[in-house]
């Protein structure tokens, strides 16, 4: 693994932690494409206080309104262009964060799965489970096989009932990893370590 794309299968699932976790385990380098919202405590300052000496590079688009990107940039009368993305220099490994999930809209016309495909990264897929994630996972791993955009990993974050990971890990191929990130209480960089550590010991990434 030397790129990898972190998506989710729709917000609040986790995204940024395990980002910290992955960083942490491959020793990467952490990017943020688009920022909306929390500009005082941003993504990437997440990562930096829950990773030890983790190079953040710079946002490529950050916006005040903690909102869907498209709205965000309109409060501010900028239009989300795609080509400005480019990805970070950098001679080490690299993970890169979304918002939301993969038909999250940059615009009226762009997605975030289109930035991916632009990006051509391998993606990481979380889920984490509520009344519904079997659905939305099993529609999302859809969308990037319609695309041709390899699921390098599917994320588990937390606990799930034994029913719905059967389903979900039953219709990703062989070629998928399986990662499976316990439920933290305290985000905090003790905690992220320790599950880094949990995956330097079970899995084989």
């Amino acid at each position: 693994m030397n790129k990898l794309f972190i998506t989710g299968i729709g917000t609040e699932v986790g995204k940024t932690v395990c980002s910290a976790v992955l960083v942490q385990y491959f020793k990467a380098d952490y990017w943020k494409p688009v920022q909306s919202g929390d500009l005082d405590n941003t993504d990437s300052q997440k990562i930096a206080s829950w990773t030890e000496n983790t190079r953040c590079h710079p946002e490529t688009y950050r916006f005040k309104l903690a909102a869907s990107p498209h709205q965000s940039a309109r409060e501010e009368n900028i239009e989300i262009n795609i080509e400005d993305f480019t990805l970070p220099k950098t001679d080490n490994k690299l993970i890169a964060e979304g918002a939301g999930g993969l038909m999250v809209p940059l615009s009226d016309e762009v997605f975030m799965i289109d930035l991916i495909e632009k990006l051509e990264l391998p993606v990481a897929l979380v889920v984490r489970n509520y009344l519904g994630c079997i659905n939305h996972t099993l529609l999302s791993v859809m969308a990037l096989q319609q695309r041709k955009i390899k699921l390098e990993f599917l994320i588990l974050n937390g606990n799930f009932p034994p029913d719905t990971e059967r389903v979900i890990t039953g219709f990703i191929n062989n070629e998928t990893g399986i990662i499976r990130i316990p439920e933290m209480n305290q985000l905090e960089k003790d905690s992220i370590t320790t599950a880094a550590e949990q995956l330097t010991k079970k899995q084989n990434l």
